[in-house]
């Protein structure tokens, strides 16, 4: 079993096994094209881990759950949160069993797979792989760029990278190819019994349909996507978007997506080797600045993945940033916050998702410190009052 903290001292550079390629960040797509992309470890060898033990179940923290049911109440919205304390074992909720877009957060579950066929020896990180333009999707996709003439050739491992750190839509998608395409996804889903978690078609036809289109390669350079979209009618755009609110092929619950982050901290779903290469990943994310992240005082460590959907108008389907925190003492806790339909501009998106991340960092001092979890009035208060 992996102990409280031991994942996160275990960096990248510690793991790794060879150089990939890669690239930085910025929020246009293309500029990361020349900056490095953190490498992922190509260990040689899968650790088992021990089975582990029925847990008992703790009540969660009132001061904690109130803090939660206040950060709620003052959000317009469709959304849903999630607490999963991985080591004290309670849980806090609002809205989490419902199945809210996930958008690009799913890239854990196509990174999971991967690693799982890893695990069983029929996939290795340094294993070669061609990106072409026939590959090429839509929105973030910075590989892209490196996509010249017969394709790029890079590694599995470096997509995996490019996927979690950056949120490459083409480099999860041709991942997406590697592990046996969203069948195999659903298959890992279920045979782990992650609970209520779908996954959608990809995301060529998932965002295609979304905005009320029907894929067509010529869309995925030059802005091909965004000018179809934009001569569709209103009324056309709004009724797709409707549809895919209501009943999101990408849909899970919050609480299934906590439960499989604190599972995945406790190594009960991939090999400890595995686990840690999947958690170090996702804590070199250099996405979602102004969600979980920023609100976590110094000492605290995150892995995390967001998702982004579409706009019409005003509003937006899927806002989102699930991860596992670990408190400076080494305690974890697994989150998902998720906002599947809702108005509200994006400082008070990012507001209601940095609320519960403090919330939660103030729970583990106050207790630690035996003072009880009380949170501060800034932290209740997330929602409607802009920070710095």
């Amino acid at each position: 079993m992996i102990s409280p903290g031991h994942v996160g001292h275990l960096s990248l550079i510690t793991l790794l096994a060879s150089g990939l390629p890669g690239c930085g960040s910025t929020s246009r797509p293309g500029s990361y094209a020349g900056a490095p992309i953190p490498s992922v470890p190509v260990p040689t060898v899968s650790i088992a881990v021990p089975a582990v033990a029925p847990r008992a179940i703790h009540p969660a923290p009132p001061q904690l759950s109130a803090t939660i049911a206040t950060l709620a109440r003052n959000f317009q919205g469709k959304f849903g949160i999630a607490i999963r304390a991985v080591d004290e074992n309670w849980t806090v909720q609002a809205s989490a069993r419902q199945r809210l877009p996930q958008q690009s957060v799913s890239k854990l579950w196509v990174a999971m797979t991967l690693l799982d066929l890893r695990d069983q020896g029929k996939i290795r990180l340094d294993q070669p792989v061609l990106v072409r333009a026939q590959d090429l999707t839509l929105f973030h996709q910075p590989i892209a760029y490196l996509v010249k003439g017969e394709g790029y050739r890079t590694t599995v491992g470096d997509l995996l990278s490019r996927a979690l750190t950056h949120s490459d839509n083409t480099a999860n998608d041709r991942l997406l190819t590697v592990v046996g395409g969203p069948a195999a996804v659903r298959s890992m889903i279920e045979r782990k019994q992650l609970g209520d978690i779908r996954f959608g078609p990809g995301e060529r036809l998932l965002q295609a349909k979304t905005a009320g289109l029907t894929w067509n390669q010529s869309y995925a350079s030059a802005g091909g996507f965004e000018n179809a979209r934009s001569r569709l009618s209103p009324a056309v755009r709004s009724a797709a978007l409707d549809a895919y609110i209501a009943d999101p092929p990408d849909g899970a619950a919050p609480i299934a997506i906590a439960d499989a982050l604190a599972r995945l901290a406790r190594g009960e779903i991939l090999s400890e080797t595995s686990t840690r290469i999947l958690l170090d990943t996702m804590g070199a994310s250099v996405t979602g600045r102004a969600r979980l992240r920023a609100a976590l005082p110094g000492g605290w460590r995150i892995a995390h993945k967001t998702g982004t959907g579409q706009d019409l108008g005003g509003r937006n389907a899927g806002f989102n940033d699930v991860g596992l925190l670990t408190a400076p003492d080494g305690r974890r806790y697994a989150l998902a916050v998720m906002i599947g339909d809702t108005r509200r501009p994006i400082r008070e998106r990012q507001q209601l998702i940095q609320g519960v991340a403090a919330a939660v960092a103030s729970y583990a001092g106050s207790s630690r410190s035996g003072a009880g979890a009380s949170v501060p009035v800034a932290a209740t208060a997330a929602t409607t009052s802009p920070a710095p």
